[in-house]
């Protein structure tokens, strides 16, 4: 194995994994270890690489044959992409280990920021130096960074009681929300609601509409109800409006009452249409502009980078006031059109108003056909009175019109095929 005789695992969180042919397959997202009797050091079995779709497969360390600050390659041989699941005996090392409370060996105390693995010469890996931060007890002083050996260190067999986040974060940091939705899934359920409670409230927000109903509501129990009403307050108003579906009516009554008012009330109007309508399932914060606004104020509007590519994807032009519910709805111009005019055109122009707004109360199935017709990203919802009251957009279809539980990756079905790398792991 052309590859370093020693290897720090968290610095391999992200790195991209490659097949022989070159092509990418996925990124490194832990290692694996197998717990070992009498104290001895465990022994590494492989990595967990994260592929597309946010599924999370196991890779035999008898498969890879180079491992570098930029590159994991794979050996020849059939992939097993059955989903990863640890094992009793096995031990998860970045999700594990990381910020782990520990005591040094006739030393101080401190907690892990990375692990090490070294390749001894029968090509067996093993966890051997473990590199622990010296607690110091002063907020502006780090402690002293302690690479010791796996057996000088006290605290690493057992569950932790105490573990900070501070490096489990520094690792996840980087990952979309959805990605890192997904590997808050893969932690014990009191690790996962202590590293989700250390996340800023935007970041928070941004995870939680990634995850499973079930996640959600949990990792939201977990806070104090100020801190879930601010990150209700972060969340678009039609996502926090499906996770308050998700809680008792008293519960949602109080959240909304810690909420400020004008974060609180697109979220309270959301709630009274009935599911499985545009009502139900519409962003009450389109990109919304009068007709007297120019094409060079459309398209520095929907730059803004807090806009998600299918709420950007157009304008729609209401009379004012601007606020869903709107003036009387004349139309909307898509961002291709923008691109296309002179900058100083105004947008009562090149509005386009040919295809009827959809009704609060236009049922899922009729919105899918309709976008699916006039291949549209968005389509507007108008009351009985032509007022803008919000915008469907195609995420918001498929998010509704997939299985309640697709988000959770335990749901999603596997190949069952067993291959040689399923034996290794078995059996090796």
């Amino acid at each position: 194995m052309s590859t370093p005789n020693r290897v720090y695992i968290a610095r391999l969180a992200g790195v991209a994994v490659f097949d022989p042919n070159g092509d990418q397959v996925g990124r490194v997202r832990d290692a694996v270890a197998r717990m070992r009797p009498n104290q001895r050091p465990p022994e590494v079995v492989g990595l967990v690489a994260e592929m597309p779709m946010r599924r999370r497969i196991f890779l035999s360390i008898n498969r890879i044959t180079s491992i570098d600050p930029d590159a994991v390659v794979l050996g020849s041989g059939t992939l097993n992409l059955r989903r990863f699941s640890k094992r009793p005996n096995e031990l998860l090392v970045l999700a594990e280990l990381l910020d782990r409370r520990v005591q040094l060996e006739d030393g101080p105390s401190g907690s892990v920021v990375d692990v090490a693995m070294e390749c001894g010469r029968t090509g067996e890996w093993t966890l051997t130096r473990v590199a622990v931060r010296e607690q110091t007890g002063r907020l502006t002083r780090r402690g002293h960074l302690h690479q010791v050996e796996w057996d000088r260190v006290r605290g690493l067999g057992g569950v932790g009681d105490s573990r900070g986040t501070a490096n489990l974060l520094a690792v996840l940091e980087d990952m979309r929300p959805a990605d890192l939705a997904n590997a808050l899934q893969d932690l014990p359920d009191a690790r996962r609601n202590e590293v989700a409670a250390a996340l800023d409230d935007e970041r928070l927000a941004d995870v939680l509409s990634e995850l499973p109903e079930r996640d959600q509501v949990e990792i939201l129990a977990a806070l104090d109800r100020e801190r879930a009403a601010d990150v209700l307050e972060e969340m678009d108003p039609d996502d926090a409006a499906d996770l308050l579906n998700e809680l008792p009516p008293p519960e949602q009554d109080v959240l909304l009452d810690l909420m400020e008012p004008d974060e609180a009330d697109p979220v309270r109007q959301l709630l009274r249409y009935a599911s499985g309508t545009a009502g139900s399932v519409m962003t009450s914060e389109p990109v919304i502009l009068p007709p007297d606004a120019t094409v060079a104020e459309a398209l520095a509007r929907i730059r803004e980078p807090q806009l998600s590519p299918a709420v950007a994807a157009q304008v729609f032009v209401a009379r004012s006031p601007l606020t869903t519910p709107t003036g009387r709805y004349l139309g909307m111009v898509h961002f291709q059109r923008l691109l296309r005019e002179p900058p100083a055109d105004l947008l009562g122009g090149v509005v386009v108003n040919d295809i009827d707004p959809l009704r609060p109360t236009s049922p899922l199935p009729e919105i899918t056909r309709r976008m699916a017709t006039y291949d549209l990203v968005a389509m507007p919802v108008v009351d009985r009175n032509n007022r803008l009251v919000g915008a469907v957009t195609v995420d918001d279809v498929l998010d509704h019109s997939l299985p309640r539980d697709w988000r959770n990756r335990d749901a999603m079905p596997a190949p069952a095929t067993p291959s040689q790398e399923t034996l290794d792991r078995d059996h090796g």
